[in-house]
Protein backbone atom coordinates (compact mmCIF):
# COMPACT_ATOMS: atom_id res chain seq x y z
CA UNK A 1 0.00 0.00 0.00
CA UNK A 2 1.96 3.02 -1.54
CA UNK A 3 0.17 5.00 -3.69
CA UNK A 4 -3.63 6.47 -2.11
CA UNK A 5 -6.87 5.60 -4.41
CA UNK A 6 -8.57 8.73 -5.83
CA UNK A 7 -11.71 7.40 -4.71
CA UNK A 8 -10.43 7.44 -0.94
CA UNK A 9 -8.73 10.91 -1.24
CA UNK A 10 -12.46 12.33 -3.17
CA UNK A 11 -14.23 10.35 0.06
CA UNK A 12 -12.38 12.27 2.49
CA UNK A 13 -12.42 15.16 0.95
CA UNK A 14 -16.25 15.60 0.87
CA UNK A 15 -17.58 13.23 3.56
CA UNK A 16 -15.00 13.90 6.59
CA UNK A 17 -15.66 17.38 8.49
CA UNK A 18 -14.49 16.75 11.08
CA UNK A 19 -10.32 16.90 11.32
CA UNK A 20 -8.17 16.30 14.16
CA UNK A 21 -4.77 17.61 12.50
CA UNK A 22 -1.59 15.51 14.80
CA UNK A 23 1.06 17.81 15.86
CA UNK A 24 -0.93 21.61 14.74
CA UNK A 25 0.33 24.19 17.23
CA UNK A 26 -0.03 27.91 17.35
CA UNK A 27 3.55 27.84 14.98
CA UNK A 28 2.61 29.51 11.57
CA UNK A 29 6.68 28.41 10.01
CA UNK A 30 5.33 24.70 10.86
CA UNK A 31 3.49 23.44 7.50
CA UNK A 32 0.23 21.82 9.90
CA UNK A 33 -0.80 25.47 10.51
CA UNK A 34 -1.58 26.18 6.80
CA UNK A 35 -2.80 22.99 6.31
CA UNK A 36 -5.53 23.64 8.88
CA UNK A 37 -6.28 27.16 7.65
CA UNK A 38 -6.67 25.62 4.55
CA UNK A 39 -9.27 23.03 5.91
CA UNK A 40 -11.13 25.47 7.66
CA UNK A 41 -11.45 27.60 5.10
CA UNK A 42 -13.15 25.08 2.97
CA UNK A 43 -15.44 24.66 6.03
CA UNK A 44 -14.05 21.96 7.49
CA UNK A 45 -13.33 21.81 11.13
CA UNK A 46 -10.31 21.70 12.85
CA UNK A 47 -9.20 19.98 15.68
CA UNK A 48 -5.33 20.74 17.18
CA UNK A 49 -3.80 17.67 18.84
CA UNK A 50 -0.35 18.58 20.44
CA UNK A 51 0.91 17.65 23.69
CA UNK A 52 0.79 21.47 24.63
CA UNK A 53 -2.69 21.91 23.73
CA UNK A 54 -2.80 25.20 22.46
CA UNK A 55 -5.80 26.59 20.55
CA UNK A 56 -4.94 27.12 16.69
CA UNK A 57 -7.20 29.44 14.06
CA UNK A 58 -9.61 29.80 17.02
CA UNK A 59 -9.63 25.85 17.94
CA UNK A 60 -9.31 24.66 21.34
CA UNK A 61 -6.54 22.39 21.52
CA UNK A 62 -6.23 18.61 23.12
CA UNK A 63 -3.18 16.66 24.22
CA UNK A 64 -4.22 13.47 22.40
CA UNK A 65 -7.08 11.82 20.19
CA UNK A 66 -8.26 10.02 23.51
CA UNK A 67 -9.22 13.44 25.10
CA UNK A 68 -11.54 14.78 21.94
CA UNK A 69 -14.88 14.55 23.63
CA UNK A 70 -16.83 14.56 20.26
CA UNK A 71 -16.14 12.54 17.12
CA UNK A 72 -13.70 12.86 14.52
CA UNK A 73 -13.67 12.01 10.85
CA UNK A 74 -10.42 12.47 10.03
CA UNK A 75 -6.67 11.59 11.60
CA UNK A 76 -4.47 14.14 9.76
CA UNK A 77 -0.54 12.80 10.95
CA UNK A 78 1.70 15.43 10.50
CA UNK A 79 4.70 13.42 12.47
CA UNK A 80 7.67 11.53 11.12
CA UNK A 81 7.04 7.63 9.32
CA UNK A 82 8.51 6.85 12.45
CA UNK A 83 6.28 8.33 14.61
CA UNK A 84 2.78 7.86 12.83
CA UNK A 85 2.11 4.29 13.23
CA UNK A 86 0.46 4.59 16.80
CA UNK A 87 -1.92 7.57 15.42
CA UNK A 88 -3.31 5.65 12.85
CA UNK A 89 -4.19 2.68 15.52
CA UNK A 90 -5.73 5.52 17.50
CA UNK A 91 -7.60 7.01 14.81
CA UNK A 92 -9.01 3.12 14.99
CA UNK A 93 -9.50 3.35 18.53
CA UNK A 94 -12.11 6.76 18.68
CA UNK A 95 -14.28 5.30 16.01
CA UNK A 96 -12.17 8.11 13.33
CA UNK A 97 -14.25 7.23 9.37
CA UNK A 98 -10.14 8.14 7.77
CA UNK A 99 -6.43 8.50 8.42
CA UNK A 100 -4.32 10.69 6.12
CA UNK A 101 -0.42 11.16 6.34
CA UNK A 102 1.30 13.97 5.21
CA UNK A 103 3.49 14.35 2.52
CA UNK A 104 6.47 11.81 3.50
CA UNK A 105 4.55 10.66 5.96
CA UNK A 106 4.43 6.71 4.87
CA UNK A 107 3.83 3.58 7.12
CA UNK A 108 2.05 0.93 4.77
CA UNK A 109 1.74 -1.21 7.82
CA UNK A 110 -0.40 1.34 9.59
CA UNK A 111 -2.66 2.00 6.17
CA UNK A 112 -3.30 -2.02 6.34
CA UNK A 113 -4.37 -2.02 9.59
CA UNK A 114 -6.19 1.11 9.32
CA UNK A 115 -8.31 0.09 6.26
CA UNK A 116 -8.52 -3.30 7.49
CA UNK A 117 -10.38 -1.51 10.37
CA UNK A 118 -12.76 -0.12 7.62
CA UNK A 119 -10.80 3.53 8.06
CA UNK A 120 -10.10 5.46 4.56
CA UNK A 121 -6.15 6.01 4.45
CA UNK A 122 -4.32 8.47 2.60
CA UNK A 123 -0.42 8.52 2.93
CA UNK A 124 2.34 10.91 1.44
CA UNK A 125 -0.24 13.58 0.47
CA UNK A 126 -1.44 16.77 1.29
CA UNK A 127 -5.37 18.00 1.44
CA UNK A 128 -4.30 21.61 0.38
CA UNK A 129 -2.98 19.72 -2.86
CA UNK A 130 -5.30 17.23 -3.72
CA UNK A 131 -8.32 19.82 -3.49
CA UNK A 132 -8.36 21.18 -6.60
CA UNK A 133 -8.17 17.80 -8.37
CA UNK A 134 -10.63 15.62 -5.62
CA UNK A 135 -12.48 18.24 -3.28
CA UNK A 136 -16.03 18.27 -3.35
CA UNK A 137 -16.14 21.69 -6.06
CA UNK A 138 -13.93 19.93 -8.56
Amino acid sequence: MTAAEPDDIRWILAHCHTWAIIGLADNPARPAHGVARFLQRHGKRIVPVHPNAETVWGEPGYASLADIPFPVDCVDVFRRSADAGPFADQAITIGARAVWFQLDVLDPAAGQRATSAGLRFVQDRCPAIEWPQFGPAA
